[in-house]
């Protein structure tokens, strides 16, 4: 199996785009979001993931297939962390396969930051991911810490991927 994780180009926005409609279709169930008027979930601006130079969007590929996206930006909640994974979907097809795995590692240790990850509370699969993915590949580093104020409420996952390389290779 050959994973593929990169930048996503200009000319890929419409594949990010429809591969965020199944996100947040997987995402529903948890948040209670509904389609809007032309049966879409919609998101409020891919396009400044292209724009500012600070955000940055990903794509995930399997053997030369669409496997999921990863959006990154510098809107962290937590003083003194730099980077923040937003948004990260691997479609069901490849999950469990060590593809997310493979992807979220690799993000983060291209680029080397104090990375912030927020889950929504109702989400356990993803907090079960992210722990175990940054507590096995940066041990010295990983923090998990619950917040509940007006900005944010959950748990939110940190780790400093610019001292160290991950521990771990994963394969792929």
């Amino acid at each position: 199996m050959k994973i593929e994780i990169r930048l996503a180009q200009l000319s890929e926005r419409l594949i990010v785009r429809n591969l965020m409609e199944l996100y947040q279709h997987d995402f529903s169930e948890l948040d209670g979001t509904d389609l809007d008027d032309h049966g879409q979930y919609g998101y409020y601006d891919l396009d400044c993931f292209w724009v500012n130079p600070a955000w940055s969007a990903y794509v995930i590929k399997v053997d030369e297939k669409w496997a999921g996206f990863a959006l990154a930006n510098d809107e962290v909640h937590t003083p003194g962390l730099t980077r923040a994974i937003v948004e990260f979907f691997v479609v069901r097809k490849y999950r469990g396969r060590g593809v997310g795995k493979k992807a979220a590692t690799e993000i983060m240790a291209q680029c080397p930051a104090k990375w912030e990850v927020r889950v929504i509370e109702e989400n356990q699969v993803a907090q079960d991911f992210w722990s175990s993915l940054l507590k096995t590949a940066w041990p010295a580093s990983y923090q998990k810490t619950i917040v509940n104020n007006e900005e944010w409420h959950g748990p939110i996952f940190s780790v400093d991927t610019s001292s160290t390389a991950p521990v771990v290779k994963l394969q792929g």
